[in-house]
C-alpha cells in the first residue's frame, strides 16, 4: 500500500439539534442531540482512516487551550509534533435542521496560522515518497495556502501525488476563488470535488462534462472525482473513461463530514491499488455508514468494500 497523509484543518465540532424554525432572538430552546467531536476536513478524514485501521500521517496545528490538548489526544502519537499556536483552538458549532441541512458558527482561531513549516515539522518527504497527500481546508489555512506553490514543488520532488479538496470558500465561489482553485488543480493528481464545486468551477451544469473539463486542465494521468451525495459518485479516470456508482439508501442521522469520510475511504482503496470502481464503492459505502450511525461508525478495520447492511 502506498503511504498516505492528510494535511489541513483540524478543529473542534460541537453539533446541536435539530431545530426548526430558527429561534427568536433572546429565547432558549431544548434540542434532542448534542455531540462534541473532532472536526475539520483533515480531522474527519483522519478519524475515518484511524477507524478503518489504515496507516497514515496527519499534519495539523492546534491552539493553546484545553480544546487543543483534547484534539491532540484524539490522535495519540500522530500529533506529537503538531505545532501549538498562541491563538485559541478553532471551534465550529453546527446547528442541524430536520431537513438534513445545517448552519455553522465558526471562530477563526488557530487555523489561519497553519503554515508550510508546520507541515514539514510533521511529515518527511522521504517517508511519503510515492504516496498520496490529501490537501484540504484551503480557504481556512491562510498561511499555508499562501505557500501552496512551494508545497506542490516539495510534493513533486518526492513523487507525492496531491489529492485536493479545497472545501467551501467563506466568501463563496467568487471569480478569484475559482481561479485560485483551478491553479491548484493544475498541479494536483486527484481532484475530490462535490457536484456544486465541479459545476461551478467548470461553468457547466452537467457534472460529467464538468469533470471532463476540469481534468483537461490537470496533469496527465489525473483523476477527477465528483461526490454527489445520495446520487453516489463518479470519476473520470486517467484514460478519460467514466466510472460511476450509486450510493446505498440509508436513514441519515448526520451528514457533517460525509465528503471527508468519502475522501479517506476512496484514497485508502486507491493507495491499495484497487480499480476506480472499487475506490468509488469504498467511498460511498463508508461515508453512507458514517452518516447513518450514532455514534458514528465506519465499519470494520480494513473492510473498505464490505457491503452496507
Amino acid at each position: 500500500m502506498r503511504p498516505l497523509a492528510v494535511i489541513g484543518n483540524v478543529n473542534v465540532d460541537l453539533i446541536l439539534g435539530p431545530t426548526a424554525p430558527w429561534p427568536k432572538a433572546g429565547t432558549e430552546i431544548i434540542v434532542d442531540h448534542d455531540e462534541l467531536r473532532v472536526g475539520g476536513a483533515a480531522g474527519n478524514s483522519a478519524l475515518a482512516w484511524q477507524a478503518l485501521g489504515v496507516e497514515f500521517e496527519i499534519a495539523a496545528n492546534i491552539g493553546s487551550d484545553q480544546f487543543g490538548r483534547w484534539l491532540s489526544e484524539a490522535f495519540g502519537h500522530r500529533s506529537d509534533k503538531w505545532p501549538v499556536r498562541p491563538e485559541k483552538t478553532t471551534l465550529s458549532v453546527g446547528i442541524t435542521h430536520p431537513d438534513g441541512e445545517r448552519t455553522f458558527f465558526t471562530t477563526r482561531g488557530h487555523l489561519p496560522r497553519f503554515s508550510l513549516a508546520d507541515v514539514f515539522a510533521v511529515i518527511e518527504g522521504a517517508r511519503l515518497q510515492g504516496g498520496y497527500a490529501l490537501l484540504c481546508g484551503s480557504f481556512l489555512t491562510d498561511d499555508l495556502t499562501e505557500e501552496y506553490g512551494k508545497f506542490f514543488d516539495w510534493a513533486d520532488s518526492h513523487g507525492i501525488t496531491v489529492a485536493l479538496d479545497t472545501g467551501w470558500p467563506l466568501d463563496g465561489w467568487t471569480d478569484e476563488n475559482c481561479a485560485a482553485t483551478r491553479a491548484w488543480l493544475s498541479r494536483s493528481g486527484v481532484a475530490l470535488l462535490n457536484e456544486v464545486e465541479s459545476t461551478t468551477l467548470a461553468g457547466i451544469a452537467d457534472p460529467i462534462e464538468a469533470a471532463r473539463q476540469i481534468k483537461s486542465h490537470m496533469p496527465a494521468g489525473a483523476i477527477v472525482v465528483v461526490k454527489r451525495g445520495p446520487d453516489g459518485a463518479l470519476t473520470i479516470g486517467p484514460d478519460g473513461s467514466l466510472v460511476s456508482v450509486a450510493a446505498p439508501v440509508v436513514d441519515v442521522v448526520d451528514t457533517i463530514g460525509a465528503g471527508d469520510v468519502f475522501n479517506a475511504a476512496f484514497l485508502a482503496a486507491l493507495a491499495s491499488g484497487e480499480p476506480l470502481v472499487s475506490c468509488l464503492m469504498a467511498g460511498t459505502e463508508v461515508a453512507s455508514r458514517a452518516i447513518s450511525t450514532l455514534p458514528r461508525n465506519y465499519g470494520r478495520p480494513t473492510s473498505l468494500q464490505e457491503p452496507l447492511r
